[in-house]
């Protein structure tokens, strides 16, 4: 009877390392390798994180509306042994950005590379 309490917890400790796992997935079941997109706009936000950094774009659209497109990169520890940092992407910078449209149809992309106005052209990508 004594062991229900601790079999417990470990099932408990079980599902959450589980479903923190399957979070990831694999870029064919979120992007289309058969559209690729190239955005420009204004870098506004940057989440330095792992397992994917996360850009975020706003694009001026022809209709003078504007969208604020997701842009996935390569995680933090992935970006660093690039040679990026943090600082590399002020806010306010114009960009373009080249990647894979996202499957949903939402404002999201798979970056492979970003170019600053300076000519810099990083490799955002996981890979």
């Amino acid at each position: 009877m004594k062991q229900q309490p601790f079999i417990l917890m470990c099932a408990c400790a079980l599902t959450l390392v589980a479903g923190t796992a399957s979070a990831h997935h694999s870029f064919a079941a979120e992007f289309d390798i058969e559209k690729p997109i190239e955005i420009r706009g204004t870098l506004t936000g940057m989440d330095w994180v792992n397992p994917h950094g996360w850009l975020y774009v706003d694009v001026t659209n022809d209709d003078g509306t504007v969208t604020n497109w997701a842009v996935e990169a390569g995680g933090a520890t992935q970006l660093l042994r690039r040679g990026l940092r943090k600082t590399d992407f002020p806010e306010g910078t114009e960009v373009v950005v080249s990647g894979f449209l996202a499957r949903s149809g939402e404002p999201v992309v798979n970056g492979r590379s970003v170019t600053t106005p300076d000519g810099k052209n990083f490799f955002l990508g996981a890979e």
